[in-house]
């Protein structure tokens, strides 16, 4: 069971994500979750260097879609600025967003990656539709809400089991 947690990547920042080697893939979609991963839970807006990471993905010839399991009106503060189609409330990590957000793209699971900073939501809702997935590290971990603060101590149970059978690295903290 806890090796579906297994991200495909692990990133320190969205910054970090080599997008020539998910180009040489196939790559042309990217899924990426909103809070903690593309800013804070509590930055409201993107900050000057998302946008011009953003920017940088799409001259590179990536569709990008926001899926996040936060409400509405906070991921559409967010993601209606920037021009990018987003899915509020989506319940990660049930299937039905991700295919969703691949509907949005008008892609194949094959020609997208999932990038978020939880293994429960993210991971494992990507990798049950055979995404690519990469981890990064949570912006602001101290800055989460109860269900994420649950979803972290089961994260790390899952860890140790996936250290204990070599399954993860030993180098940092997640």
């Amino acid at each position: 069971m806890f090796q579906r947690l297994l991200p495909d990547q692990l990133v320190n920042t969205v910054y970090d994500i080599d997008l020539d080697a998910l180009k040489a893939r196939g790559v042309r979609g990217i899924i990426t979750d909103l809070d903690n991963t593309l800013v804070s839970a509590h930055t409201p807006l993107a900050t000057p260097e998302l946008i011009a990471w953003l920017e940088k993905v799409k001259q590179a010839g990536f569709l990008v879609v926001v899926l996040s399991n936060n409400n509405s009106a906070r991921v559409a503060r967010f993601a209606e600025p920037l021009g990018i189609p987003f899915i509020p409330a989506a319940r990660k990590p049930m299937t039905r967003a991700f295919r969703r957000a691949l509907q949005l793209l008008k892609l194949e699971p094959g020609q997208a990656v999932v990038v978020g900073d939880q293994m429960l939501t993210d991971i494992f809702g990507g990798r049950r539709m055979g995404l690519h997935t990469i981890l990064v590290t949570p912006i602001a971990p101290g800055e989460e809400g109860l269900g994420t603060q649950i979803n972290r101590r089961i994260e790390k149970i899952a860890l140790s089991r996936l250290r204990k059978r070599g399954l993860w690295p030993d180098k940092g903290e997640r």
